[in-house]
């Protein structure tokens, strides 16, 4: 069978085609699209008139490539921006009335339920560990072992809302570092305090971009677990928090809705090692989407 799985996040729209055989994956076309739909209104829980528009636009390209594909299902859903904005519903009704689209609005406690479905069909958790998805809504974060998922918490702390809520200065300064962590303290809800998580597995997406930047490379297309050297991790962590904004835009590696916010993705990810005691880094590239195709919810 053939299905696509449309994730309308904050940042980036995901496409996600796939014949589906069994509990085997092919994947026949993947990509994301920078739509940033909580951009200008996500702190005030709106979805501006651009936004929607901008989201229309790729909505109807995603289906015209599920069209080409034959595909049989489409199954799509919207995460934290869509989630909390008060008139997601007449976004929703426009892409219903023009595209016959129906789309399916997960909770964070879903949404945390569809990664680690994606992230344990290609990690078996013999080694318990974390597992961190960063968005620009919000970030699920989900304890797990070989039994199954011990505890999770999807937080309002995405990097759009950051972005959004303070003026930076390019590069950022020290202060503004600690701006960063003083918010993501203050609204992470104590989750992360007095942790003991050696292994920390991130979720495609940001850890996917940091990772080619590490490496000077394209990400593998490939099935299978990911691991990073925490010091060379680290180091380009730093190098991202030190770079202005010229240097992003001409790195081939970061995707233009990331460009602005990369440095502020940095001091998140490097905050979580710390709060976590993080000594060994993994990378999945399976996440919410392909935890979404074996689902029977949408």
């Amino acid at each position: 069978m053939k299905k696509a799985i449309i994730d309308l996040g904050t940042n980036t729209f995901n496409l996600l085609v796939a014949e589906i055989d069994g509990k085997n994956i092919k994947v026949l076309h993947a990509e994301k699209e920078g739509v940033a739909i909580g951009m200008g209104g996500i702190n005030a829980n709106i979805i501006t008139k651009d936004a929607m528009l901008r989201g229309e636009k790729t909505i109807q390209r995603f289906l015209e490539v599920c069209q080409n594909y034959a595909v049989e299902n489409v199954s799509a859903f919207g995460t934290s921006a869509l989630r909390d904005a008060g008139n997601t519903s007449e976004f929703l009704s426009e892409l219903e009335n023009k595209f016959q689209l129906k789309v399916h609005i997960i909770s964070g406690d879903k949404e945390a339920d569809l990664i680690f479905n994606g992230v344990n069909q290609l990690y078996d958790f013999e080694e318990k560990g974390v597992i961190i998805d960063i968005g620009g809504g919000s970030t699920e974060i989900i304890f797990a072992s070989k039994a199954g998922v011990q505890s999770v918490a999807s937080l309002n702390i995405g990097v759009s809302r950051i972005y959004q809520k303070f003026p930076w200065s390019d590069p950022l300064t020290k202060k503004e570092i600690e701006i960063i962590r003083h918010f993501l303290e203050d609204n992470s809800q104590g989750f992360l305090d007095n942790r003991n998580e050696p292994l920390m597995i991130g979720s495609s997406g940001s850890f996917e971009t940091f990772w080619e930047l590490a490496h000077l490379q394209a990400f593998p297309n490939e099935q299978r677990i990911f691991e990073v050297e925490k010091t060379a991790f680290e180091e380009t962590l730093y190098q991202t928090i030190r770079s202005t904004q010229k240097e992003r835009d001409v790195n081939p590696f970061i995707l233009p809705i990331r460009k602005i916010m990369a440095p502020i993705t940095a001091v998140k990810t490097l905050w979580m090692m710390e709060k976590l005691k993080t000594q060994k880094i993994y990378i999945s590239p399976f996440s919410l989407k392909e935890g979404a195709l074996f689902s029977t919810d949408f």
